[in-house]
């Protein structure tokens, strides 16, 4: 049965996490005013599931149980599933003007359903079954499942077995009759203390002498041994405030936490890939392909963007002008760009062995390629637009104050028709979306969410036929066998 918001924000209570943030435990993660934000968001996938007018695009029919899930817990069937992963990412993104979190454990269970099938076909393990039983369980309970990938790496010029802390690479350090033992951290785990389950997998390709850190699995989010330790965001104390306007973004926000795993015990029809080093850089390849087209998010927060810059040109006066016009069809164009790149790799995607459909990698690293760009230009022309009172704008307080609030008032006013407290709002949402806390999924998250910018133009490198390219040219020009006759 799906869930909704309250019934997600109920189980959520249920947990009994370990999380820490300002070096103190938090007891109450829910109702904590810096982390709950970013539960709303969560929520929000859950409130959309049940509209009508957007089922299409938030749910799904099960392929193993027959019945209508939340998307978030879909594996996909068609390339028209990959289609409507992107545009449901870009709804999200608008309506909550932030990371939403739920595409990590999505890209997650589909990377799964691919390397395990793989992994049964080449050695005859018995991964895929287990996987299918945890997916039943995930769907049956409409669960939001945190994907962690990437690890603390220490020297990146080492590989795991050779760094100095064994552990800065999560590793299996026992092994047990009923499971096995790990250790470790994943560091940028977006939405984990929002999520039900983790889903641990390895982060890069792996060596024979590396098999220790060839594993994935996944556990109760508040499972015995794991800790969670959330990371700071520029302006996050401003959400202890209390005001109705300084934070920017009224409802939503995201978070970001270092997952410690400190022996933990793993029961074994919890784990997918154990020592199998061999299967572990395809497993991070269809992991990175997936999450990389899920930056259709980027392109809903972009609308945001675009719709405020265009807001605060009207409220200052300025929407008239020629160069203001000119730089919101600019916004607009790389905005498009970006979601032509997300739409592309999925309706180029195929039907892989396990029958899960995956995306186009090259498209999709194409267009992540751009995400790492074309959000800071955004940012920049709407920073450009707004003028530099998003920057020096006084805070609320003062606004709300009897012995300065009148000046503020006088002196910031711009179009007799429009409240100076509406201009004041409008800057700080976009001092949000490009300096404050939503900067750190919409800019930051862009430049190194799903892997760094060089590891996109590695792939492009590795998937790009450049032989094929040549021989066109060869061709075209009479050179050698490929001449036209």
């Amino acid at each position: 049965m799906m869930m909704n918001a309250a019934q997600y924000e109920a189980s959520l209570r249920k947990l009994r996490l370990n999380v820490f943030l300002f070096g103190e435990r938090v007891d109450n993660v829910v109702d904590h005013p810096i982390i709950r934000p970013s539960m709303q968001a969560v929520a929000l996938t859950y409130e959309l599931a049940h509209r009508p007018e957007h089922a299409e695009l938030m749910t799904a029919t099960s392929h193993r149980s027959g019945r209508i899930i939340n998307r978030f817990t879909h594996i996909h069937q068609s390339v028209d599933d990959l289609v409507k992963k992107s545009k449901m990412g870009r709804l999200l993104g608008g309506q909550t003007g932030c990371c939403f979190q739920r595409c990590v454990g999505l890209d997650a269970l589909n990377a799964l359903s691919i390397a395990t099938h793989a992994i049964d076909r080449a050695q005859g393990t018995g991964y895929h079954a287990r996987f299918l039983d945890y997916l039943d369980y995930v769907q049956a309970h409409d669960l939001t499942c945190d994907g962690a990938m990437t690890d603390p790496k220490g020297d990146r010029g080492r590989a795991p077995h050779q760094q100095a802390d064994p552990d800065l690479y999560l590793r299996v350090v026992a092994e047990r009759p009923g499971g096995i033992v790990v250790r470790g951290a994943k560091a940028h785990q977006t939405g984990a203390v929002n999520s039900h389950e983790i889903i641990v997998m390895p982060t890069i390709s792996m060596r024979p002498e590396d098999r220790d850190y060839a594993v994935a699995f996944a556990l109760p989010a508040d499972a015995e041994g794991i800790t969670y330790i959330l990371g700071r965001q520029s302006c996050d104390t401003r959400k202890l405030e209390g005001g109705t306007f300084d934070a920017g973004n009224l409802r939503f926000g995201g978070h970001e936490a270092l997952a410690i795993f400190e022996d933990v015990f793993v029961p074994w029809e919890r784990v997918f890939m154990y020592k199998e080093h061999a299967f572990a850089g395809r497993l991070v390849e269809q992991f990175a392909a997936y999450h990389r087209q899920s930056y259709a998010c980027k392109v809903g927060v972009g609308d945001v963007l675009i719709g405020a810059a265009q807001t605060i040109a009207e409220y200052n006066g300025t929407a008239r002008a020629s160069h203001i016009r000119d730089k919101i069809v600019e916004m607009n164009q790389l905005n498009e760009t970006l979601f032509c790149g997300c739409l592309a790799c999925a309706a180029e995607g195929h039907r892989e062995p396990s029958g899960t459909y995956a995306v186009n990698t090259l498209l999709a690293n194409v267009h992540k390629q751009n995400v790492t760009r074309f959000p800071y230009e955004i940012a920049r022309l709407a920073q450009d637009i707004a003028g530099g009172l998003m920057v020096t704008l006084p805070s609320e307080k003062d606004l709300r104050s009897a012995a300065v609030g009148g000046w503020i008032r006088k002196y910031l006013q711009t179009r007799p028709e429009v409240r100076v407290e509406d201009r004041m709002r409008i800057l700080r949402l976009i001092e949000n979306l490009t300096l404050g806390a939503a900067a750190v999924g919409y800019l930051t998250e862009s430049m190194h969410g799903a892997g760094s910018p060089q590891a996109q133009r590695i792939m492009i490198a590795r998937q790009v036929d450049l032989g094929a390219k040549q021989a066109l040219a060869r061709r075209l020009c009479g050179i050698g066998d490929d001449a036209v006759d």
